[in-house]
């Protein structure tokens, strides 16, 4: 600071202005000088009070008050990409997370057609042998109905063709034999 001073000093000693005035530079009388006294009181008076100091650590107080809104600003910059790398990393999870329960779906899905279709075929074939058995059912009534009206038709003509060729006698002949011959079949 002391040579800052100097400098200063110096510098106005050698202006030009000084060399305009009247009379001797170093006199009560030359306007100059008495500015130059003043000035060098003043800077005197500050360099006494210590206000360099004062202006020095009021800057290196605010110089330390912004390294650390610097710093804070750099924590919370560095929070913020930890922040957004996690959140980037939760939406590749639950991205992933949705890409398998969709294709999980997928999977069950076929599996369900899969299995109603083979469902589906067995209740069909289910169904034609139900109805295929039905059928026979049916194909074997018809064929016992018609064969025991064909038995009571033959057994009416035959009675009829046998009454009218016997004799009373021979009837009750033959009904007590088809009696007794019923008879002993049942016991």
């Amino acid at each position: 600071m002391l040579r800052f001073a100097l400098t200063i000093v110096a510098f106005i000693a050698s202006g030009s202005s000084a060399l305009a005035a009247v009379g001797p530079f170093v006199s009560l009388g030359n306007t100059n000088f008495i500015v130059l006294l003043a000035f060098l009181l003043f800077v005197g008076v500050l360099f006494y009070f210590g206000v360099p100091g004062l202006l020095a650590g009021l800057l290196d107080k605010r110089a330390d008050g912004i390294k650390s809104e610097l710093d804070e600003a750099k924590a919370i910059h560095e929070e913020a990409k930890e922040l957004y790398a996690s959140f980037e990393r939760k939406t590749r999870e639950v991205k992933g997370h949705a890409n398998r329960i969709v294709e999980h779906a997928r999977h069950e899905a076929q599996l369900a057609a899969e299995q109603a279709k083979v469902d589906l075929e067995e209740s069909i074939a289910r169904r034609i042998a139900a109805a295929e058995d039905q059928i026979v059912s049916a194909q074997n009534s018809a064929v016992k109905e018609v064969r025991d009206t064909a038995i009571a038709v033959a057994i009416a003509a035959a009675g009829d063709a046998i009454a009218g060729s016997m004799k009373d006698a021979d009837q009750q002949k033959l009904l007590d034999e088809a009696i007794a011959s019923v008879g002993a079949r049942l016991h």
